[in-house]
């Protein structure tokens, strides 16, 4: 059986698993074969999702209650996984949040500060303490960016700059990783339908429509899927033994083609 399985005897470490991108990562590699250590803050997601998965042949999922904000929670999941595993053979850094649009001006600096910790510093962090063990296997690390971090977005500033920080260190960190045959690379999603893109849909106003213009946005005319996430990650973990320091775009086309962009009023 393992022969069929893309990432058996594995070890990965998933960062914001418990839900949206993250839960489809999870999910990805545990069907094919990884054991996979998951956090997230929320403790009742976490726990039904390790339950869920129990049962999927060689995998084991383990689930650990981690605020990825604070530095000895992240150096606790790494350590936890080492004493427990022996080996980290990937990490996917994908733990963040994106939040309700709002114009600068009314965005405050601590409100910034607190979205950089998350989004950008949690990465920097946890690679940092899981590197010394990817060494050892000649493994990869994974972040989670974000189309809008080259294309921008409307009312996101904060959000787009640590999306855009999170491509720029990929590649930094795949060049000083190199001779450590440690590959580092990103994966863009554009529109995915989770969990938190409903959630900004409902401070619209109109979900509905938000989600219909969401869809709309993709050359492909729909969202893209948790799953499909997942089988993005797998692939670069798996498979792509050639890539390093690239930025592999999940967007449906979403950037292709003229649109309606004027804010001219």
């Amino acid at each position: 059986m393992s022969g069929t399985l893309r990432y058996a005897d594995k070890v990965v470490v998933v960062t914001g698993g418990s839900k949206g991108i993250g839960r489809g990562i999870v999910k990805v590699f545990a069907e094919n074969g990884a054991t996979v250590v998951f956090c997230a803050r929320g403790e009742e997601a976490g726990r039904a999702l390790e339950e869920e998965l129990k049962g999927l042949g060689p995998a084991c999922c383990m689930f650990l209650s981690c605020d990825v904000t604070k530095e000895e929670e992240i150096k606790k999941l790494i350590s936890v996984t080492v004493d427990k595993f022996g080996r980290i053979d990937c990490l996917v850094n994908n733990a963040g949040w994106h939040p309700p649009h709002k114009l600068i001006d009314e965005t405050t600096a601590d409100e910034f500060r607190e979205l950089l910790d998350l989004n950008l510093l949690s990465y920097f962090l946890a690679t940092k303490y899981a590197l010394p063990h990817l060494r050892r296997c000649q493994g990869n690390v994974i972040n989670v960016s974000s189309l809008v971090g080259s294309i921008g977005q409307r009312h996101a500033v904060p959000y787009v700059a640590t999306k855009g920080a999170i491509t720029a260190m990929t590649k930094a960190m795949a060049i000083d990783e190199s001779q450590h045959r440690v590959r580092v690379n990103c994966i863009s999603p554009g529109n995915v339908m989770t969990p938190l893109w409903e959630e900004l849909a409902a401070h619209t106003g109109n979900a509905a429509a938000t989600i219909e213009a969401g869809e709309d946005a993709q050359l492909m005319g729909r969202m893209g899927t948790e799953a499909e996430c997942g089988q993005a990650a797998l692939f670069l973990a798996a498979d792509a033994s050639f890539c390093t320091g690239i930025e592999l775009l999940l967007s449906g086309g979403a950037e292709l083609n003229y649109g309606h962009k004027s804010q001219v009023k």
